[in-house]
């Protein structure tokens, strides 16, 4: 494909963040469409149940709905995933992050796992950070290494407020991630032209809440609700 329709795709996105492109940006692209290929099958067989939890956290801050697709290239929709720093869950929070946004991590409970809270945390978390910058691609930068990390490279650059300016001055982690989230919002609107389709997914579309007063096995639920342990796990 040639960058001119590459351009043009990107553009005809609705969004409310840039979205432009550069060479940087189409190879996180080609990795989606290439390599990448079959955990973006998978994470389109996830979408249908996570995304709507994303998007309503957003829309009670009032932030836009493209921040939903930052757990993508956080987690690729895991919840249980744990980086090589200790960061867990769908948004990878560490955490003094995850508790200084109101989330409880102890050695029963870890909130960083759960869908619904770590959401709204990250939506209060992405407020804050564009309150600060009012700049999209810095709140998302300074998501990825924090603000310090960005307020550094900003000094570095002269003190002009540009992600693509104080791109060089920032770590080498955070120069990829802002390009992965416009490639990442590229690739969950134009799959289908790749030949990309969604991969079945064991997650329910939609789910209950029960309460309970004594200990149960997990074995006692799943014969209860006649659901497969494992599925019941997930």
């Amino acid at each position: 494909m040639s960058d001119a329709e590459y351009i043009q795709r990107l553009r005809a996105i609705p969004s409310g963040i840039e979205l432009p492109y550069n060479q940087v940006v189409k190879s996180y692209i080609t990795r989606y469409i290439t390599r990448e290929r079959t955990m973006v099958s998978q994470i389109l067989g996830m979408s249908p149940y996570y995304m709507p939890i994303f998007e309503r956290a957003l829309e009670k801050e009032g932030l836009p709905h493209e921040l939903k697709f930052i757990p993508i290239i956080e987690s690729a929709l895991d919840p249980n995933v744990v980086s090589s720093a200790g960061a867990a869950g769908l948004w990878q929070f560490m955490v003094d992050t995850g508790k200084g946004l109101g989330l409880e991590v102890n050695s029963l409970v870890d909130e960083r796992r759960d869908p619904y809270r770590s959401s709204n945390a990250a939506a209060s978390y992405f407020k804050q950070l564009y309150g600060i910058y009012n700049d999209w691609s810095l709140a998302i930068a300074a998501y990825n290494c924090g603000p310090s990390n960005v307020n550094k490279a900003i000094h570095r650059a002269g003190g002009v407020k540009d992600y693509w300016t104080i791109y060089p001055y920032l770590p080498a982690e955070t120069r990829g991630y802002v390009p992965a989230f416009i490639a990442a919002n590229y690739i969950m609107n134009y799959y289908c032209e790749h030949n990309i389709c969604p991969m079945k997914t064991m997650h329910p579309l939609t789910t209950d809440t029960v309460m309970v007063s004594r200990n149960l096995h997990f074995t006692q639920v799943a014969e209860l609700c006649g659901i497969d342990k494992e599925a019941l796990h997930a």
